[in-house]
């Protein structure tokens, strides 16, 4: 098996390492970071969507390619999927990673204030600028 690890940016409750390691995966080499010109956008499940001069919160973790397959085959999360981005580091720095979109973004009616009201709570957890949890309430 491949143990190669891959970079790839969460910004949706997987970027909460708990969360990963009870989905049975070992994240490694974790980091705050941004992508820009995408916008969160909250439904039934998060998904950042392209938006001209917005920015996206979240983490950048190594995973094998076994781990993320296996993630994203468990039910609810089996529409993403993935594309190349350049996400930049809060401590400086950028780096090129995988990032997991929904094929489709969820219609203006579609809302879920529970997993919002989590999500906000994981970024102010992990230290996050202010704006990034406000984005979420506009989401």
């Amino acid at each position: 098996m491949n143990d190669r690890r891959i970079d790839c940016f969460f910004y949706g409750l997987l970027m909460d390492v708990g969360i990963l390691r009870g989905d049975g995966v070992t994240p490694t080499h974790v980091r705050r970071a941004y992508v820009d010109e995408f916008a969160l956008r909250i439904g039934n499940r998060a998904t950042l969507v392209p938006s001209t001069g917005a920015r996206a919160y979240g983490m950048v973790i190594s995973l094998t390619r076994g781990e993320l397959e296996r993630l994203y085959a468990a039910p609810g999360l089996e529409q993403y999927r993935p594309e190349a981005i350049l996400a930049r580091c809060l401590d400086g720095g950028s780096v090129p990673a995988l990032c997991y979109s929904l094929l489709a973004a969820p219609g203006a009616d579609e809302r879920n204030p529970a997993y919002a009201a989590r999500l906000r709570r994981v970024l102010g957890d992990l230290g996050f600028p202010a704006e990034s949890v406000d984005s979420v309430a506009r989401s």
